[in-house]
């Protein structure tokens, strides 16, 4: 357990508030990554079927374009997975030292994470490599450029509590 903040030098004790702070961001965000490509697969994979991860590459109207894209979707889950397991147990690392955390910058981390997730898939995905859209047809730029819009408004959101955060925990030292 730590000890006090009473009886640690003002430098230190901001040290281990920066370290805390940290730590907490990088959890959030791999909690924020691994929840947005969640949504994405559930959402726009599973439930509405406006692509899967390779329908620019092999159509799911074959067995084996399926077969392909259900391989695609599963290993993207399997990241998605992974990157919450990480996030779970940082979280707990952190909550066995029995500290303080900032909720404004946990959920700060979590946005920053998710949206930098989106626009991070959109550009590579939709852009870069091609391999699907958001929605393909005659509106699919329309409907990835709104994805990236989204991925960017979160980011920003997650961003701004972040600086807010920051602000309003240096001012309580």
């Amino acid at each position: 357990m730590m000890p006090s903040r009473s009886t640690q030098p003002q430098s230190e004790t901001q040290s281990i508030t920066d370290s805390i702070r940290r730590r907490l961001i990088i959890t959030g965000m791999f909690l924020g990554i691994g929840e947005a490509g969640f949504f994405d697969g559930i959402i726009f994979h599973q439930l509405l079927q406006w692509h899967h991860m390779f329908s620019s590459i092999a159509t799911e109207a074959t067995v084996a374009g399926l077969e392909i894209n259900t391989i695609g979707d599963g290993l993207f889950h399997v990241f998605d997975w992974l990157m919450v397991s990480i996030g779970i147990v940082l979280l707990w690392q952190l909550a066995k030292q029995q500290v303080q955390l900032s909720t404004q910058t946990f959920v700060g981390a979590i946005l920053l994470g998710s949206g930098l997730f989106n626009v991070v898939e959109g550009l590579i995905d939709h852009h870069l490599f091609g391999i699907h859209h958001v929605k393909a047809g005659p509106n699919q730029v329309v409907y990835d450029l709104g994805f990236l819009a989204v991925g960017a408004l979160v980011a920003g959101i997650g961003w701004l509590l972040l600086r807010q955060a920051n602000s309003s925990e240096s001012e309580t030292l």
